[in-house]
């Protein structure tokens, strides 16, 4: 069994192994195993805090499927040089690439697409490196394997001496990937117009709304675009030019005006006659009509006829001695209903 290094960090622990898989006999494998099945240890009583590494069926389904929604590839170096750049300055060359993994049941799991470089290629065939070391993360309470980050190609399965590797891979793949994950949080609440203390809940019923908003507005682009596209070319023979539209406009406003002054002036000619308007009311009901029509109906709708002044009792003439006070049947009429003299009624009409 291949002897692990490990360290923990205040995200998670992450250890680096390397596995006795031995690359020899000049063939250059297009598969690895990069962990094995079931519990294992290292040599020197690692891990701490657990009872062992663990890695079964279900666990590493979870991380096939992870790799799988990856963005890129995952890099085989040599001697975990990407880890050990930022310190010593020099490049980290790939030794290969592989992204697809694969469970085997009893066995462990596996890359099962590698892609050395023609360099690597070179260095097994040689027999210059025989060994791969992958770099692991794994739960500090549990034990459970729970990523492959990366694996290298070395000649220390032991790694004596080189325990630091495992902390630097905590800082590369634990602390890394906790603070993208808190900026991506908190950008999220931010764009949202959320608390900054949101919870998974509240990010979620917002994000649903959103989602609902983004829908609808869909659906009315998807509509005025039918519309557009439909509308087409105006048909001149729905439409009338504006000259020609404002011309009956003005038509229509002036036969309104004329049928409103026709009926006015029968309602105040029936008025007249019923008596239920005064003859020096005349004038004020025609304005009135012309104004609102339905007021003056409404008007006289409600006002009592006066008997008296229905008609001409003389045909206009001055009644049998009444004519010397100079008014006729009508004029006379009103005096006798208002209970005036002919003398008050003449005053009257002069003053207005």
């Amino acid at each position: 069994m291949a002897k692990k290094y490990e360290t923990r960090s205040a995200f998670g622990a992450v250890a680096v192994a390397a596995c006795v898989v031995e690359l020899t006999g000049g063939a250059v494998p297009t598969e690895i195993q990069l962990v094995p099945a079931g519990e294992f240890r290292a040599r020197d009583g690692r891990p701490v805090g657990v009872k062992a590494w663990r890695l079964d069926a279900a666990s590493a389904a979870r991380i096939i499927d992870a790799a799988a929604r990856a963005v890129g590839d995952f890099v085989i170096d040599y001697e975990h040089q990407t880890l050990l750049s930022e310190e010593n300055g020099l490049p980290a060359p790939a030794a290969g690439w592989y992204k697809k993994l694969e469970w085997r049941e009893g066995v462990g799991l596996h890359a099962v697409d590698v892609r050395w470089t023609t360099r690597a290629k070179a260095h097994i065939e040689a027999g210059e490196y025989r060994y791969i070391s992958p770099v692991l993360q794994y739960d500090g309470k549990t034990g459970v394997v729970l990523a492959v980050r990366m694996a290298a190609l070395t000649n220390y399965p032991a790694l004596d001496g080189h325990s630091d590797l495992a902390v630097r891979a905590a800082a590369k793949f634990q602390s890394t990937t906790q603070e993208e994950n808190d900026v991506d949080r908190k950008q999220l609440i931010a764009m949202l117009g959320l608390a900054d203390d949101a919870g998974d809940t509240q990010i979620t019923e917002a994000l649903a709304s959103l989602k609902a908003k983004a829908a609808t507005a869909e659906q009315k682009d998807t509509e005025i675009a039918g519309l557009k596209a439909s509308a087409g070319t105006p048909d001149p023979a729905k439409f009338v030019p504006l000259a020609t539209f404002e011309s009956l406009k003005a038509e229509v406003a002036v036969l309104k005006s004329t049928q409103t002054t026709s009926e006015v002036g029968a309602l105040v000619k029936q008025g007249l006659e019923d008596g239920k308007l005064l003859p020096v009311q005349e004038d004020w009901a025609k304005e009135l009509g012309n104004k609102d029509i339905a007021a003056l109906t409404s008007y006289l709708a409600k006002t009592p006829d006066i008997a008296a002044l229905k008609g001409n009792q003389s045909g206009g003439s001055a009644p049998a001695g009444e004519g010397a006070e100079g008014l006729n049947g009508t004029e006379l009429a009103v005096c006798k209903n208002l209970g005036i003299s002919a003398e008050e009624y003449k005053k009257a009409n002069k003053a207005d």
